[in-house]
């Protein structure tokens, strides 16, 4: 995950991030309609499915986490708006601090049952300067430094990229393999709902905004793309629920792949126009 953000940075210049201010309904949207969006499609799905406790109840706390940082990976192989995706990243990890808590009791009100959660703040400060910035800036550095090396070398590092998300998908499947087993058919079609109903709910946002395609593609990945280390640091240290880790790691294994399609399938578009 670290290189393939070393990888986003490389593609990056101030300029991009510039660019943003005049985009500022966009940018809002990113931030704040997930907020909203997400958790409504999270509790209907609770309702539709009815699935064991457990499952939506990890269901709800990924609705609740803020963007994880491979979306920044997802934008930068689509060739959409990987600056947006970056500041959306880091913006929604801020929020998350305050979002988390009145989340988990919308859940309360909405299920009938008591949930209390307070956002691990040490945990999203982390993540958001070792995992989101510090590689994204290694990159951009690099690029400024060796900016022919870079541009030369920008499509191999989109194959290592794709090659990198690839094995970390096998490697989380390897060391997932028997909880996965064990609630496999229930849980990857919950989290294939929650995916493509956020991707669509992330596309119309965009619409409503008359966003670029580009900027579209991108809150849409924003959209369906939780922390889900976020999500399992609430499960296993605060609530003391390993359980409820479970759907997090399955939401994951299921989002790469069909993220990593919705990629191809809009590279694809857009080389044939």
């Amino acid at each position: 995950m670290f290189l393939s953000l070393i990888t986003v940075g490389l593609d990056l210049t101030p300029a991009d991030f510039r660019r943003l201010r005049e985009v500022p309904g966009v940018v809002a949207v990113g931030v704040f309609a997930p907020l909203v969006a997400l958790p409504a499609i999270a509790v209907a799905l609770v309702w539709w499915f009815e699935p064991d406790p457990f499952v939506g109840a990890g269901l709800l706390l990924v609705a609740a986490s803020p963007i994880g940082g491979i979306s920044n990976a997802y934008s930068y192989l689509a060739r959409a708006s990987t600056a947006l995706s970056v500041a959306l990243t880091g913006v929604s990890c801020v929020v998350a601090v305050g979002a988390i808590p009145v989340l988990t009791q919308g859940f309360a009100w909405a299920l009938r049952e008591p949930i209390r959660v307070d956002a691990p703040v040490p945990v999203l400060l982390m993540q958001l300067f070792v995992i989101v910035a510090l590689p994204i800036g290694a990159g951009m550095a690099m690029r400024r430094r060796w900016p022919e090396w870079a541009a030369a070398r920008r499509a191999w590092f989109q194959r290592m990229t794709f090659v990198l998300l690839g094995l970390l998908l096998v490697i989380v499947v390897v060391a997932e393999r028997e909880r996965i087993a064990a609630v496999l058919s229930q849980v990857v079609v919950v989290a294939a709902a929650f995916v493509v109903l956020s991707f669509g709910a992330g596309w119309a946002a965009g619409s409503v905004v008359r966003a670029s395609e580009s900027d579209r593609f991108t809150l849409a990945a924003e959209f369906a793309t939780r922390n889900i280390a976020i999500a399992t640091t609430i499960a296993v240290t605060m609530l003391g629920r390993t359980e409820f880790a479970v759907f997090a790691s399955v939401y994951f294994l299921t989002e790469l792949p069909l993220m990593l399609a919705a990629v191809a399938v809009w590279r694809r578009a857009r080389s044939g126009r």
